[in-house]
């Protein structure tokens, strides 16, 4: 189960490729700024054109961090459902966390007519973060209850799905019944944006994340356990209630906040996992785990500087693009190796 083979060559790469997106997401946008100007601002020096110094510290820099904690996050909790249920198809929104944060945000756009919120709302917004979390948090707590009277995983997986179906349907109705103002709001929101998040949010993102992080490192010897079984896995002392608790914490934990945040981000939680497994030929969630992590950031950071679409004044929807570039590029390697690695 733990292989032996050294990949810290395939590291180097994705930590290289990260940087190097990294510096190229900053320098790309519908504003030009030459690389100098770039580095003397990155430097903290002191540069005249104000407007430039405010583009990348207060909007291009917090874009690709949370794109590179967006991106890691959901590849990480992608890889925790996949073992936990052990289905391919399996991602970090299956339990309904992203569906519940979808309501919320449903609530307090589409509803908001009713009572007035949506007179205050504007797109980013703390009360769209607060509605999002709130809704994830609502998930949550009914999915944790179910894991506590239900055994089998698989019952808790088909549970969760059924909870994505409710609150799409409770969405559904109150797009209904919501004037197109809003309605537009809600349609923008479900587009997912990694550049309306500012620095105060930004801090409170990398505590949720940091948080997520560390219980699903923590859990990595019991997930290396559970894809030989859950009765090897008990064999050797591991208490499957206890991992699946955390699993699900922390899954929760990441998906909900980082939906809450930046919206929902399709396709990065269900692929990275497969692509990583792919290239590194290894089922050590030890080495998985930081694997993923390094993935899911690198894919996003590309998918976002190609939203961008440099020298235009629009941005792409970052949820369509992760899809476009990303969904061939499963489809062939699953027809190239014809199996998945678990």
């Amino acid at each position: 189960m733990i292989s032996s083979v050294n990949h810290t060559p395939k590291f180097l790469v994705l930590v290289i490729l990260l940087i190097a997106f990294f510096l190229v997401n900053i320098s790309l946008g519908s504003v030009r700024i030459p690389v100098d100007a770039i580095i003397s601002i990155l430097l903290g020096k002191d540069h005249n054109q104000e407007a430039w110094t405010y583009i990348i510290i207060d909007y291009r820099i917090p874009k690709a961090i949370a794109a590179l904690l967006t991106g890691s996050g959901l590849a990480v909790s992608g890889l925790m459902m996949q073992t936990l249920f052990k289905n391919p198809l399996a991602g970090p929104y299956v339990l309904g966390i992203s569906s519940g944060a979808s309501l919320g945000v449903a609530f307090f756009i589409l509803g908001g007519s009713a009572v007035g919120l949506s007179s205050i709302l504007i797109p980013g917004s703390w009360g769209t973060i607060i509605a999002a979390s709130l809704g994830s948090f609502a998930v949550l707590s009914v999915v944790l209850l179910v894991a506590s009277r239900v055994r089998d995983a698989m019952a808790l997986l088909i549970i969760g799905l059924m909870f994505g179906s409710l609150t799409a349907a409770v969405v559904s109705i109150l797009a209904y019944f919501s004037p197109a103002e809003d309605l537009q709001r809600y349609m923008f929101w479900s587009f997912g944006s990694l550049g309306d998040i500012s620095w105060g949010a930004l801090q409170l993102l990398c505590l949720c994340y940091s948080i997520g992080i560390v219980l699903a490192l923590s859990i990595c010897k019991s997930l290396n356990s559970l894809l030989l079984g859950e009765s090897y896995a008990q064999s050797i002392g591991v208490s499957i209630q206890k991992s699946r608790f955390i699993i699900l914490i922390s899954t929760s934990i990441l998906a909900g906040s980082l939906t809450a945040f930046v919206g929902p981000i399709a396709f990065v939680g269900l692929a990275v996992p497969h692509l990583i497994r792919q290239w590194f030929t290894a089922s050590n969630h030890w080495v998985l785990m930081p694997a993923c992590m390094l993935g899911g950031a690198l894919l996003l950071l590309f998918c976002d500087t190609i939203a961008q679409m440099p020298g235009l004044d629009f941005t792409l929807p970052i949820n369509a693009i992760t899809s476009i570039i990303g969904a061939p590029i499963v489809i062939w390697l699953l027809i190239r190796k014809k199996k998945l690695l678990f």
